[in-house]
């Protein structure tokens, strides 16, 4: 099994609402902040039309820029992608990461669950990607999901409904 990190998060907001912040470029880059060894997403730049198949760029803190390309889409409960163009050193130790994020309405928002998975370029990487994302992917991870609750409650709080 390839190695894989998971974050997950109770957001006080809709299913579909999580999900549309999750899509935005200009709303979801600055959420990310990164973690450690991973960067922040400084951009991103839709290059067609959100559908799948379409591809994006992210411009990392650390100069780096990834290609996303959509492999599922459907709204409000899933939006899939993989993750391209890494550079030395994580190039040596990744080919390839795959994204998937689901949403579900909940009693008190929507449960939100980001799954990443990456495929290591040989047997002796893997070790090394497993300990980068335990150490470093996974953290980053969760601290974004914690930036999307404190927007979904911002955006909330803006539309003058009642503080989460």
């Amino acid at each position: 099994m390839p190695p894989t990190c998971i974050a997950r998060a109770s957001l006080r907001c809709s299913a579909a609402q999580a999900f549309d912040l999750s899509v935005d470029p200009e709303r979801f880059a600055p959420l990310f902040r990164g973690y450690g060894l991973i960067p922040s997403i400084r951009r991103i730049t839709a290059l067609s039309p959100l559908a799948v198949g379409c591809t994006r760029q992210v411009a990392n803190s650390d100069g780096s820029v990834l290609t996303e390309q959509v492999t599922a889409l459907d709204r409000p409960g899933l939006h899939a992608y993989t993750l391209s163009g890494f550079r030395p050193p994580f190039s040596w130790l990744v080919c390839l990461g795959q994204a998937r994020w689901t949403f579900a309405d909940s009693a008190g928002g929507c449960e939100v669950e980001w799954q990443y998975t990456f495929t290591p370029r040989g047997a002796m990487s893997r070790w090394a990607v497993g300990l980068l994302l335990r150490c470093c992917m996974q953290p980053a991870m969760q601290r974004c999901l914690t930036a999307m609750q404190a927007q979904c409650a911002a955006t909330r709080n803006h539309a003058g409904a009642p503080a989460p």
